[in-house]
């Protein structure tokens, strides 16, 4: 029993080449996520899902577990994290292992904090909840934003264009970063009826799919952790 920390990390990427294990302020940023799985000493086991042989070494010698290689199946542009997690799950029951509560950590979000995966988890077990991730509210109340049709401007929703921004409900935006959830009551999608959220700040959290996303995540990280 226990937690299991997931960290799915695939050899192909298209956007950024090798992504998972590119450098980032002088380390591969895979293993943030696996220093941050380990210190906040959340898990029995901490796993990465991958069908790179590289991947693999490099997480074997920052001390995560490579129990099982991915299948060419889930290894594509098309398969889901869920997918994935399937497929862990479904690995794990294989050789008679069950977890109590499972988090999938991504691999490419250096930002983490371990204080805010213990609050996930704590909601997740206080509010008896089926899943808990980071969200982060969009900068613009997206219910004024607009929408191009025959390259001429409307707005999504007319109704709100005379109502001050500070009026509107505030709307957020998955973190991206990691998914707490109970294992046998989530099997096809993390967003279930029961689904808490832990909100961060701007400041925490970065998509990583450019270079220059790439710029920005270096920049938020030494401004919250320092240089290396």
């Amino acid at each position: 029993m226990g937690n299991l920390c997931i960290i799915p990390a695939r050899g192909g990427s298209k956007r950024i080449p090798r992504k998972n294990i590119r450098p980032f302020l002088g380390k591969p940023i895979i293993s943030y996520s696996i220093e941050v799985a380990f210190k906040s000493n959340l898990f029995e086991e901490v796993m990465i899902s991958t069908d790179d042989l590289e991947i693999a070494t490099i997480a074997k010698q920052l001390g995560a577990k490579v129990p099982f290689i991915r299948s060419e199946k889930n290894a594509n542009d098309f398969a889901t994290t869920m997918d994935v997690v399937n497929e862990v799950m479904t690995s794990y029951h294989e050789v008679g292992r069950t977890f109590d509560f499972v988090c999938c950590i991504y691999p490419t979000a250096p930002l983490i904090k371990g204080e805010a995966l213990r609050v996930g988890l704590e909601k997740l077990t206080k509010e008896h909840l089926d899943s808990v991730f980071p969200v982060v509210a969009f900068s613009f109340p997206i219910w004024r934003s607009l929408k191009l049709i025959d390259g001429k401007v409307e707005m999504n929703w007319p109704e709100y264009s005379q109502i001050r921004s500070q009026d509107l409900p505030p709307a957020y935006h998955d973190a991206g970063q990691w998914y707490w959830f109970r294992p046998e009551q989530v099997s096809r999608g993390i967003l279930t009826g029961s689904t808490g959220a832990v909100i961060l700040s701007e400041n925490e959290v970065q998509d990583i799919d450019t270079q220059s996303d790439w710029q920005m995540a270096e920049l938020k990280y030494e401004k919250l952790y320092g240089t290396q």
